[in-house]
């Protein structure tokens, strides 16, 4: 390998990136004074410099990309901290700069900025998910504060997905998912289209490449006609407006591969029975002159029944304001038109970007902006606690993905909500108290399921009850992360009280049984060595399942090979007949030995596990079932089982159901019953206020057939909810 002198090097790197750099001087021409120039000479010296060794996987040199990013910028007309932490956005991260001779050449803004970008590089996860959550994490935590973070981190990902193909093979596909599930739906939150559009394209040209080249390939062989027909159907509009003395620019595109894509998908049909192709836009100069235009457009076309959309009156939540209408061109072929003006056009192409207004070398936003960063700052809330970086990954996709639907409060206030939203999630937002005791709901006078689909325009109603709590169900059925955040958090509340209570009993039971105290100083010494500070905390793992007695008996008693009535003559002899490579194989329940716990009545189907019971042989639970956590207390008796029974058997189910409180309700659920071959062993209904509420149990054949039935209940008029439950018999515990 040939190694330059620094100074050969820098004369190198300058001849290959000054030609770019002049660029990004020719694109800040007009908005940037001579200090401004100054100090992106000054940024654009350091970065080299610091950069100088280093070659990006093209072989071009690395402060190329830099360059590349800022110009990026510029052409979003960003301010000049901006356009300078663009050109150093990589020094810290991927060089010996530190923050403190960023902040001391540049100044404490451009520091900032730059951190904010800077990945977690210094930091150990335990698997590449926790990092990634993490850096996202970070990186909404300094959105969140100054929203130029996420800026230069679209332009950073847009110059490397547009050298993505430098990149090794292997390592494209992820980068391009990343890019599709995160910042491209992230850049669309905050309206800026010219780079979530651009992004998707991208992701799409590494994910699926044969469909990307199939796409480019057919839109490049229609454009003469496409371009045709485009003037064929302005022409009389541009006419009409002319005639009417409206100013207006119009224009006609495809839209883009990403979007074609999706539409062959959703639809099912192949590119050349795709025919709303076409996006056409109309930028007039004032709001009144919108929808004068979408006049004259739906008096030369005819209109599309359900495909109108008002964003001027009902902005999206991402602030993007427009005219949408379909209509049937010539040939009867459909085409989006979109109605907006100048300053809509401007916020549509840059979203928050546009926010940002530089002048005099000072930077002010907007009156609107706060509401662009109200969704950042209520997420953050919710997950700055959440320890699961899965779990905040499914947030952040949900708010970055969801579209909206427009429902009503009584009172007449209007609540946005995620498209697919229930009534569940319009409860959550509208207090986090209403959904936890939401019980049923009103829409436009007419309960529903609480797992109804809202639509725009109807008005809800929740109605309450203080004794109603979040069922795990809800989780199967709810759109908003805010929904799912309280869902979960209230779940897991409850869970660790039960655990708590299940350590404190399982201690109780041990310490009685080898004549100790929990207070006693015995028991009280070996908690440090068991990694404990409180009694409180090791009865929470306890319960948990993270520790069981005989470890704590093998501190408390080091000396002994066994401790107090550990040895069970029946249970090892059990064990050792019955232990299998594959587990124990339920025959049915005529075997002696094998019975089915009463509390959680495991199906065919269900995810099974066996607990080895005194005088009992083995009694199969759910893995989900409520007793487990106490049957761990000790995991010797746990054995692997699978199912093995005969087709004409039947399983014991306990089901609740609400309805609304009117004639015939128990007849047409006992009738839906009786058509899916389901025996009804035990039946009760109460009235409570409006609704009744009742207990089934019955008899189905798996897991398949209580699903089907299950289904079917919730058709009934009048039936809010079918879940099903656990025994409420006490003596059913193993």
């Amino acid at each position: 390998m040939i190694k330059y002198s620094e100074a050969t090097l820098l004369k190198k790197n300058h001849k290959e990136v000054d030609p770019v750099f002049q660029k990004l001087l020719t694109e800040l021409d007009g908005y940037c004074t001579a200090n401004d120039e100054a100090l992106i000479r000054k940024a654009y010296d350091f970065g080299m410099k610091a950069h100088l060794q280093q070659r990006r996987h093209s072989g071009e040199p690395y402060f190329l990309h830099c360059v590349e990013v800022s110009r990026i910028l510029a052409e979003l007309r960003m301010d000049m901290p901006t356009i300078v932490a663009g050109l150093l956005h990589d020094v810290v991260e991927d060089t010996g700069i530190t923050m403190e001779e960023l902040k001391d050449n540049f100044g404490e803004t451009v520091a900032l900025l730059v951190d904010g970008v800077t990945k977690i590089s210094s930091l150990k996860f335990q698997s590449k998910e926790a990092r990634q959550a993490e850096t996202f994490r970070k990186m909404l935590l300094s959105m969140a504060m100054d929203i130029r973070v996420i800026i230069i981190k679209f332009a950073d990902r847009l110059h490397n997905m547009r050298t993505l193909h430098h990149v090794p093979a292997k390592k494209r596909p992820r980068i391009a998912r990343e890019t599709r599930d995160v910042y491209a739906p992230l850049a669309h939150r905050l309206g800026i289209a010219r780079i979530k559009s651009e992004l998707e394209d991208l992701a799409l040209k590494y994910l699926e490449p044969d469909v990307y080249k199939d796409i480019a390939k057919k839109i490049k062989l229609s454009q003469e006609e496409r371009d045709a027909y485009i003037h064929m159907i302005t022409e009389p509009i541009e006419a009409e407006l002319e005639k009417h003395q409206i100013k207006a620019q119009i224009s006609g595109r495809p839209k883009s591969f990403f979007s074609i894509h999706n539409k062959m998908v959703r639809r099912n049909r192949p590119f050349d029975e795709i025919y709303d192709l076409l996006a056409i836009r109309i930028i007039v100069e004032k709001v009144e002159e919108c929808y004068y235009a979408l006049g004259i457009v739906h008096s030369k076309y005819m209109p599309v029944y359900d495909r109108f959309k008002d964003y001027i009156a009902m902005p999206k939540i991402n602030g993007y304001q427009s005219l949408h209408t379909t209509v049937v061109g010539p040939d009867g072929r459909m085409v989006e038109i979109q109605i907006r003006t100048k300053e809509m056009h401007r916020m549509a192409e840059e979203g928050i970007a546009a926010h940002w207004k530089y002048k005099e070398g000072v930077v002010r936003a907007e009156s609107r902006f706060e509401q662009h960063l109200a969704w950042v700052k209520e997420l953050l809330e919710r997950q700055m606690q959440e320890e699961d970086p899965v779990d905040f990954m499914e947030h952040l996709k949900i708010n970055l993905y969801q579209d909206e639907v427009f429902v009503f409060t009584p009172a007449g206030d209007l609540i946005k909500l995620a498209v697919g939203s229930t009534p569940v999630d319009f409860a959550y937002a509208v207090h986090t108290n209403i959904g936890n005791h939401c019980i049923a709901a009103k829409v436009n006078g007419k309960l529903v399921p609480l797992r109804t689909e809202l639509k725009s325009g109807q008005q809800v109603e929740i109605i309450t009850s203080k004794n109603q709590k979040p069922s795990q169900d809800w989780l199967s059925f709810v759109k908003t992360s805010k929904a799912r955040h309280w869902i979960k958090k209230i779940l897991r509340e409850e869970q660790k009280a039960q655990m708590l209570e299940i350590g404190k009993e399982v201690l109780s039971k041990f310490l009685k049984k080898i004549k100790l105290d929990i207070d006693s100083p015995q028991f009280l010494e070996v908690l440090p060595k068991l990694g404990f500070t409180s009694v409180e905390s090791l009865q929470a793992a306890i319960g948990h399942g993270d520790i069981a007695v005989d470890q704590i008996a093998k501190k408390l008693f080091p000396d002994q090979e066994q401790i107090p009535e550990a040895k069970d003559s029946f249970f090892v002899k059990f064990l050792k007949r019955a232990r299998s490579k594959g587990g124990i194989r339920v025959q049915g329940m005529n075997n002696i030995l094998i019975h089915f716990a009463k509390c959680c009545q495991p199906v065919p189907g269900d995810r099974i596990i066996g607990y080895l019971s005194r005088g009992k042989g083995v009694t199969i639970h759910r893995t989900d079932c409520k007793n487990m956590i106490k049957l761990y207390e000790e995991p010797e008796r746990i054995l692997e089982v699978e199912w093995d029974i005969e087709e004409k058997q039947r399983f014991q189910v306990h089901l609740s159901v609400l309805g609304e409180d009117r004639k015939s309700l128990l007849r047409d659920i006992t009738l839906g019953i009786s058509k899916q071959d389901v025996n009804i062993i035990t039946v009760h209904f109460q009235k409570e206020d409006i609704y009744a509420r009742g207990n089934l149990n019955i008899e189905i054949q798996d897991l398949q057939h209580l699903t089907k039935l299950i289904n079917l209940l919730r058709k009934i008029p009048g039936i809010l909810s079918v879940e099903r439950v656990e025994s409420v018999d006490e003596s059913t515990t193993p």
